[in-house]
């Protein structure tokens, strides 16, 4: 397979960032895309809505089905996937992007919030995937992919931010155990996190603003890199824990200065990347020269 023509991609959270991204770069491709998710209204500090995002995807070249869905709502789920089937004829990629943060300490973190990121993360991943199946063991070369780090279980992941920590790796355990699970069924499921920080808007509202929306890259690279795994054949290529650049490196990019947001600044390492998969020789981590 060398591209996604006629492929259906269900994308929780796609109405902006890393989903959004990961749909047009799909969508140039002629790809059907399900948007999953809850911005339906103008949001006053987020960008984009389940519509807006539709008109770039169809503007890209591919179908687009926006879907209002809540991943906490069982009801929402299964009516999402099965209106997807309906309309483009079956499902053949799945991404669990949705995903709640908060960074506080385990002293200071609201039970509500706690309990928010556990509904979408932990939970809307797994019953997201639970659902999808009976339309993936239909499909051709069936994926699933999770926004989730590599199992790196270290003190220094759970220390400052435990709550949040919990439930993204909540995340990984669902891919460590469906890959297994789904293997029978020949469908893939892996994981793909970012070496650095990625330009989106939990990054410039909630974790760094401005400063460190430069020292970060663009959600193109992640885009690129999951269009890349889900070319891959699924029946071989599944339960991977992948850092976008080491992926991409092996899949021949060698120029990752691209994918910037500005070159004059260090770029900033994302949590979670496991101290035994550095960087690959290509890429520059800090400013770069003139």
């Amino acid at each position: 397979m060398t591209d996604l023509e006629g492929k259906t991609l269900f994308i929780t959270g796609a109405s902006r960032g890393i989903g959004k991204a990961i749909a047009l770069r799909a969508a140039r491709d002629g790809a059907n895309i399900a948007i999953a998710a809850k911005t339906a209204d103008p949001h006053p500090k987020l960008e984009g809505t389940i519509y807006t995002a539709a008109e770039e995807i169809e503007k890209a070249g591919g179908k687009a089905l926006p879907l209002i869905v809540d991943v906490r709502e069982e009801n929402n789920v299964v009516t999402a996937l099965q209106k997807t089937s309906d309309i483009f004829g079956g499902i053949d990629i799945v991404v669990n992007n949705a995903s709640a943060i908060n960074l506080s300490s385990s002293e200071k973190l609201e039970m509500k919030r706690y309990d928010l990121m556990h509904s979408i993360n932990a939970r809307g991943t797994f019953m997201t995937t639970k659902l999808a199946l009976p339309y993936l063991k239909k499909a051709e070369n069936p994926h699933v992919l999770m926004l989730s780090p590599p199992l790196d279980i270290q003190q220094k992941w759970f220390a400052p931010h435990l709550g949040y920590s919990i439930a993204k790796y909540g995340m990984s355990l669902c891919v460590l155990g469906f890959s297994g699970e789904f293997k029978r069924h020949k469908i893939a499921v892996n994981a793909l996190w970012p070496r650095t920080t990625i330009a989106t808007a939990a990054v410039g509202n909630l974790l760094g603003g401005e400063g460190l929306m430069r020292a970060s890259r663009k959600p193109a690279i992640m885009a690129d890199a999951a269009h890349a795994i889900f070319l891959k054949n699924a029946s071989d290529f599944t339960g991977n824990f992948l850092i976008d650049d080491t992926f991409l490196a092996l899949e021949g990019v060698r120029d990752f200065d691209v994918y910037r947001v500005d070159g004059t600044v260090a770029l900033a390492p994302d949590f979670f990347v496991p101290d035994n998969m550095p960087a690959p020789d290509c890429v520059n981590l800090g400013p770069l020269k003139d």
